[in-house]
């Protein structure tokens, strides 16, 4: 559930100059659930209001008459020595203006802002690692994306299908990177209504929403100059959308979990301001066979066990009960480290987790948290 409204985001992006990479804490950065549902959208854009027919590999291309879209893989790994590692690549799309007909000025006039997420968990090291940047849409051609084949880039972050129908990813920076080949175990599935999520009572607060819930992972991973060859498991979320969520909502607790007998679980807990789930809550279990079953608010349980406070910033959950119908639990979710708080223009907690049922492994994933304090 990685539903945005990034306007004021886009007001920083109009002056953003080169990327950024370092990594470090931005000044007066705000909680990425901070950006959303607060401004009136601008009525030149389109908005999710109804089901739609969904074709791939067409859709998984950009829908550039929508404000916002994203391309979210997350992924656990192993290198050969049994070292785990986690991995989230996020490239966000973000319209400054509706699409207006007529011929631009200048190569550098575009009404598209680009920003990246990149992070990279080292288990075993004990180290947390992350990175924003930003840049402008345009026939420069710093970000961008291109559907016949399907590439997304943000200066030499890229995701981009192959022939083969698997994804290529490849992003770093000097401190790290990693270059994954993902291969897609089980078709598309369509959250909410056929693919059509709505986040609040509003029409139109509403996202177009599938996921790639399993991806065989190969590639390497890169800390300083040590290069390291991986395995692993991957999750690809699509989302594009114009508006999200309602004024009552304070943020969102999402789980992507991926078990070892092949079943993947998404589940988010849309909040309230007053800390109860909101009736939008949602989620899906995913069969081996890649069968999905769609879940209400009703239908599951997340119970918060443990809690982890950020030196300077917000208190998160940090360990997890969960019951979902349909899998044997119930299952426990432990983050692989307590910090990994990505401190960007936006301030949320994104991580890898261990699934546990009783003191047995039963599998990995990731867990998103914003809106909290």
């Amino acid at each position: 559930m990685r539903t945005l409204a990034w306007l004021p985001l886009a007001l920083l992006l109009t002056a953003c100059g080169p990327a950024d990479d370092g990594g470090e804490p931005a000044d007066d950065g705000g909680d990425l659930s901070e950006s959303l549902g607060g401004a009136s959208p601008d009525p030149g854009f389109a908005r999710a209001t109804e089901p739609r027919e969904f074709r791939f590999p067409y859709d998984h291309g950009a829908h550039p008459a929508y404000r916002n879209e994203w391309w979210y893989v997350t992924g656990n790994f192993e290198d050969q020595a049994g070292r785990r590692y986690g991995m989230q690549l996020t490239l966000f799309r973000i319209a400054l203006a509706p699409e207006r007909e007529g011929q631009r000025p200048s190569a550098w006039a575009t009404n598209q802002a680009w920003m990246g997420h990149l992070a990279l968990t080292d288990v075993a090291g004990d180290r947390f690692h992350h990175a924003e940047r930003f840049a402008r849409g345009g026939e420069l051609g710093l970000a961008g994306t291109q559907r016949d084949p399907v590439r997304v880039w943000l200066e030499d972050w890229r995701l981009e299908r192959v022939p083969s129908g698997a994804w290529r990813l490849r992003a770093g920076t000097d401190e790290f990177g990693v270059e994954l080949t993902l291969d897609p175990q089980k078709a598309p599935v369509l959250q909410g209504e056929d693919g059509l999520s709505q986040k609040s009572a509003e029409s139109g607060n509403a996202s177009y929403y599938y996921s790639l819930t399993r991806l065989a992972a190969e590639g390497s991973v890169r800390l300083k100059n040590a290069e390291r060859s991986v395995t692993g498991s991957a999750w690809l979320d699509r989302e594009w959308s114009t508006s999200a969520l309602g004024p009552e909502q304070a943020g969102w607790d999402w789980f992507a979990l991926q078990l070892d007998d092949g079943t993947d679980v998404m589940i988010y807990h849309l909040r309230r301001e007053d800390g109860a789930p909101s009736r939008f809550s949602a989620g899906v279990v995913v069969g081996p066979e890649g069968d999905p079953h769609h879940l209400g608010p009703g239908d599951f349980e997340i119970e918060v066990l443990d809690r982890w406070r950020a030196p300077d910033g917000p208190e998160y959950p940090s360990r997890w009960r969960v019951e979902v119908p349909g899998v044997d639990g119930p299952l426990m979710v432990v983050p692989v480290r307590a910090d990994q708080e990505l401190q960007v223009s936006v301030r949320y907690w994104e991580g890898a987790v261990d699934v546990l049922r009783g003191d047995e492994s039963v599998g990995h994933g990731y867990v998103e948290l914003t809106g909290h304090e």
